[in-house]
C-alpha cells in the first residue's frame, strides 16, 4: 500500500515515529553519555523510554484526529431527510474549525432543501388544482353535454336504444372516472368539511375500490393544524393507502389520528407481507415524497414493520400555525 493512502493517524505517526527512532539509535551510537559498563542498561532504558513515547504519541495522534474520522463516516451517511445530524466540535482548533464548517455548511443545506422542497411541493399542489379543475370544469361539462344530446337523439328518434343505452352509459363511466380523478388530485372534502371527514371519505374510497378493509380510527378533541399540516396529513395518508394496494398483499388496514404531545398523530397499519429486509426504509418515489411532506411542516415521518406483522407509517406533525 502506497504512504499517501494511509489514513492520516498512521501517516503522522510513521512520521514521528521514524523520527524517534533516528534519534534514539544517534543517541546509542553517540559515546557522549552512555558509558562503557553499563551500555546494556542504557540500551533497555533507551528501548522503554522509547516504546512509552511511541505509545503516547499514538495516543495522542488518535484523540486529536478522531473527530475527522467522524466527519468522514458522518458526510457519507448524511441525510438531507433527517436534519439535526451533527457533530460535537472537539479535538485540535483546526479539526474543530473543519466539524463547525461543516455543521454549518448542512445548516444552510438543509434551509435550502426546505426551501426548495416548499416550492416544488406548492407547485405540485397548483398544478393537481389546475388538473382537477380543467377535469371537473371543461372535460365533466363537455361528458354531461353529450349526455344530454344523446337524451335528446333518443327522444326525437324513438330507435337506436339500445345503441344509445350503452352510449349513455360509457359516457357516464367516464365522467364518473373523471370525477375521481378530479376528487384524488384535489380533496374537496378536506377544503370543506376539515381533515377527519377527508380521510373518512378516503378511507371509505379505498376499501370500496381496492376491496381490502379500513378500520379508521380518529381521536377526540384533536389540535387544530395549519392548512399546510392538514394537506400534509392527507397526502401522506393517501400514498401509505396506495402502497398497501400496491405492494403488501394485506386483508386489512388500520387508520388512526390522536393527540400527541402538542401534536397530532397519523398511523396507518396494515397486516400484509411487510417490509422486505433489503428495502430501503429512506424511499424512493413514494415513500421520499411523505418524508420530504413531513419535513416541510416540521414533523417526523417513521415507516417499519409493524408489531404484528405488516407495515406501520406513522406521521408525527406539530399543532397550530406552521
Amino acid at each position: 500500500m502506497r504512504f499517501s493512502r494511509l489514513p492520516l493517524l498512521w501517516r503522522v505517526f510513521i512520521i514521528n515515529a521514524t523520527l524517534f527512532v533516528v534519534a534514539a539509535v544517534l543517541l546509542a551510537v553517540t559515546p557522549v553519555t552512555v558509558h562503557a559498563s553499563i551500555a546494556l542498561v542504557e540500551a533497555v532504558d533507551l528501548a522503554v523510554g522509547l516504546t512509552i513515547m511511541l505509545l503516547a504519541n499514538f495516543l495522542l495522534l488518535r484523540q486529536t484526529l478522531r473527530p475527522i474520522d467522524r466527519l468522514v463516516e458522518r458526510m457519507g451517511k448524511v441525510d438531507l431527510l433527517r436534519p439535526g445530524q451533527r457533530l460535537g466540535e472537539d479535538g485540535g482548533v483546526e479539526v474543530a474549525a473543519l466539524v463547525r464548517a461543516f455543521n454549518e455548511m448542512l445548516d444552510r443545506l438543509e434551509q435550502e432543501r426546505r426551501e426548495s422542497g416548499r416550492r416544488a411541493l406548492e407547485a405540485q399542489e397548483a398544478e393537481r388544482l389546475r388538473i382537477a379543475r380543467g377535469l371537473h370544469d371543461e372535460v365533466g361539462q363537455v361528458l354531461t353535454g353529450v349526455l344530454l344530446q344523446l337524451d335528446s337523439i333518443a327522444t326525437a328518434r324513438g330507435d337506436g336504444e339500445a345503441q344509445i343505452a350503452e352510449t349513455k352509459q360509457a359516457v357516464r363511466q367516464a365522467l364518473e372516472e373523471v370525477r375521481r380523478i378530479a376528487r384524488e388530485l384535489r380533496p374537496e372534502m378536506l377544503e370543506q368539511l376539515g381533515l377527519t371527514s377527508a380521510l373518512t371519505e378516503l378511507s371509505r374510497r379505498f376499501a370500496e375500490q381496492s376491496g381490502i378493509r379500513v378500520q379508521p380510527s380518529f381521536g377526540d378533541g384533536l389540535p387544530r393544524l395549519s392548512d399546510a399540516s392538514e394537506l400534509a396529513v392527507y397526502r401522506v395518508a393517501q400514498e401509505s393507502l396506495t402502497n398497501v394496494a400496491r405492494h403488501a398483499q394485506a386483508a386489512r388496514v388500520v387508520l388512526t389520528l390522536e393527540s400527541g404531545p402538542g401534536s397530532v398523530v397519523l398511523q396507518v397499519s396494515d397486516d400484509g407481507r411487510g417490509i422486505p429486509e433489503d428495502a430501503d426504509v429512506n424511499g424512493h418515489g413514494g415513500l421520499r415524497g411523505m418524508r420530504e411532506r413531513a419535513l416541510l411542516v416540521g414533523g417526523a415521518l417513521v415507516v417499519k414493520p409493524g408489531r404484528d406483522g405488516g407495515t406501520e407509517v406513522r406521521l408525527e406533525v406539530p399543532a397550530g400555525a406552521v
